[in-house]
């Protein structure tokens, strides 16, 4: 299933395969009776965490899944020496801002830049 933000440079299943390929033990799955319910990607660089993506299937939405991977990640990240975890959310989606600021984050005056590798984007 397609979401309307999806763009060939951020699908899940690409983002999922690209980090396991790195295995930086960053990557977490929620379970229930053996499915999958979410996934949290993570990222460290020495300095900074980043959230990349917390997604949480729909069905399980707002029964604490998403706060579950969240605070996994954030621990594990601590773990690491992390001092401060970043993410990036797109401006327009509010509920997703209601979230992580449920969970502790604030919104900072940043602009958020990015380049595209496209010989590095497939599917």
């Amino acid at each position: 299933m397609a979401l309307p933000y999806e763009t060939a440079h951020n699908t899940p299943g690409l983002a999922i395969d690209k980090k396991l390929a790195v295995a930086d033990g960053l990557f977490f799955v929620a379970l229930t009776d053996d499915e999958v319910v979410g996934t949290v990607l993570a990222g460290y660089d020495g300095h900074r965490g980043w959230l990349y993506a917390v997604a949480v299937h729909p069905s399980r939405r707002r029964k604490g899944v998403g706060v579950q991977l969240v605070r996994h990640a954030e621990h594990a990240l601590t773990l690491r020496g992390c001092m401060k975890i970043n993410l990036q959310i797109v401006s327009t989606n509010a509920s997703v801002q209601a979230f992580y600021e449920s969970v502790g984050y604030s919104t900072e005056p940043r602009i958020s830049m990015g380049k595209k590798i496209d010989s590095n984007i497939t599917g």
